[in-house]
């Protein structure tokens, strides 16, 4: 165990965003605990990928203990884990609610307290969570409600924990997304999602790293909502 070397926890890591955030935090020269539902283990002795549910009880604390056996500290958690499911709001289920506010609320709640304790009794951290600027500026060409109540939750707790931690060394960012091109919007042949934006593109994968590792280096800001939007929350 390197106790010295910073230590950060990410997850919804199995691919697209996540996946590219633990190379990211590698790069940075942090070692990096991987958490998704399902991963393989990995061939990085400094990446401890670790399965879990961040939805089901227990499941934070189980990643943090695996964390601290491993590595002895945390320094950063990123809340990436999500889950968006867009049908008119009286056509959701209760299936549907329990998924969503299971993954993006009780899913931050479930690791975050953990993480950080384990933060408080070293002096000071960071967290970042992943919302989206569907929260700011609803879109009538698309239909998430859920999203909006759930992210909205997010956006707000960012402000709350940053002040309440902010004499204590912890840091709270929130990185508020449009549409990225990911697994689950790979490819825009009609330009529709490109059109949400009003830079006219979506956005990489890398705008959102990018934006995650400026909110790491930057120790004079907390309680931020980055949004990495091509413009949608400045309006359209």
């Amino acid at each position: 165990m390197d106790s010295t070397r910073r230590v950060a926890v990410v997850t919804g890591a199995s691919r697209g965003i996540g996946a590219a955030l633990v190379t990211a935090y590698r790069s940075l020269g942090y070692a990096v605990t991987a958490t998704a539902r399902s991963l393989p283990a990995s061939d990085d002795p400094q990446v401890l990928t670790v399965p879990a549910d961040v939805a089901e009880p227990g499941a934070g604390a189980r990643i943090v203990d695996a964390t601290m056996d491993r590595f002895g500290r945390i320094d950063t958690l990123v809340n990436n884990a999500g889950l968006f499911v867009s049908k008119p709001f009286t056509e959701y289920t209760d299936e549907d609610y329990d998924s969503v506010v299971g993954v993006n609320v009780r899913g931050f709640f479930e690791v975050s307290r953990p993480a950080i304790t384990v933060m408080l009794s070293r002096g000071g951290g960071h967290v970042v969570n992943v919302s989206t600027s569907l929260v700011d500026n609803a879109d009538a060409r698309v239909a998430g409600a859920l999203a909006s109540l759930t992210k909205g939750g997010l956006n707000a707790v960012t402000k709350s924990l940053a002040i309440e931690y902010a004499t204590r060394g912890i840091r709270v960012n929130t990185v508020s997304l449009g549409v990225i091109r990911t697994s689950m919007h790979p490819t825009d042949p009609d330009g529709v999602q490109a059109s949400l934006h009003p830079v006219r593109r979506m956005g990489e994968v890398e705008d959102v790293v990018r934006a995650v590792v400026y909110l790491e280096q930057a120790p004079f800001v907390t309680g931020e909502i980055s949004h990495v939007d091509g413009g949608q929350s400045a309006g359209h």
